[in-house]
């Protein structure tokens, strides 16, 4: 006897596509302009970088409203439950792949760029050519512009913020079981302890930028090391507001009755995403900050 064909939803043609595509074009493209305009008197790349984000805005509440109802009226399968694992796991790859990519950045300039310019693998002449008083260590605190920095330590606010995200995924954790075991009020809890966290994260990080800028002079054109350093932590920061902002609407959609013990896959998705930025964090903190 045959097995009747798992039903899969298939939604009605939707705006949300194209929507999204203007919207990234007016952002790329008012970016462009913005940099292109500094220091001018025209202003209209700062207009097309809004519109830019208010039509990309206004897509992610929609198509991702239009998501919510239909997985509340039942719509999604077990096959369409796949789909969206398999979505999100690529989607995390990629941004394994990213950060890859930067990390591979830090660690030619340390373990090969550097080197070589002190003279290293046989390159002592072209080192006395191009830079006779350059010294190999890292970090580079000096610069051919003479450009003088001092390096951002592991300990204080780095240490904290260490300490505020590991935390903010135990207690992730906690509120992911909670859920497991349909314990609303404790969910609750554990989730708005996890914001509470993760947006200290961000206030803190402001704090460390500030302290870079006005104490140590280390700038985004601080050499090589003032380029990693805030690529890398801005980026991840980046990251960060993200998965708060996912966050937040798990916690709106749990106050307002959403999800159960064993149908939370958007749950889930925010929390994989939130370990994954911790665990890019804690590479940050040992190859940036303490190494």
């Amino acid at each position: 006897m045959t097995q009747p064909y798992e039903k899969y939803y298939v939604p009605a043609q939707s705006v949300w596509p194209i929507m999204g595509a203007v919207g990234l074009f007016l952002t790329a493209m008012g970016a462009g302009f913005t940099v292109q305009q500094m220091g001018s008197e025209l202003n209209y790349g700062l207009w097309i970088l809004g519109c830019g984000f208010v039509v990309l805005i206004s897509m992610l509440f929609g198509w991702f409203g239009n998501v919510i109802s239909e997985s509340m009226q039942g719509h999604y399968s077990a096959q369409m439950d796949r789909s969206f694992r398999q979505g999100m796991s690529w989607f995390i790859f990629s941004e394994v792949m990213f950060f890859g990519a930067f990390f591979g950045a830090l660690f030619y300039a340390r373990m090969i760029a550097v080197p070589w310019l002190g003279g290293a693998g046989n390159n002592a002449m072209t080192a006395a050519v191009l830079w006779p008083e350059f010294e190999a260590i890292w970090p580079l605190l000096d610069t051919p512009g003479g450009i003088q920095t001092e390096a951002m330590g592991w300990y204080g606010l780095p240490l904290l913020n260490t300490l505020i995200l590991v935390t903010s995924s135990v207690t992730l954790h906690f509120a992911h079981v909670s859920l497991e075991k349909d314990k609303r009020t404790s969910l609750k809890l554990w989730l708005a302890l996890t914001l509470v966290l993760g947006f200290s994260f961000l206030f803190f990080q402001v704090e460390e930028y500030l302290h870079a800028y006005q104490e140590l002079d280390l700038r985004l054109d601080s050499g090589i090391y003032g380029n990693t350093f805030f690529l890398l932590t801005g980026f991840h920061g980046l990251h960060v507001t993200l998965g708060a902002l996912m966050l937040t609407v798990m916690l709106l959609r749990v106050l307002k009755g959403h999800f159960s013990g064993d149908k939370h896959f958007a749950f889930m998705a925010a929390s994989w995403y939130w370990h994954f930025v911790d665990v890019v964090w804690l590479c940050l903190f040992l190859f940036v900050y303490v190494l």
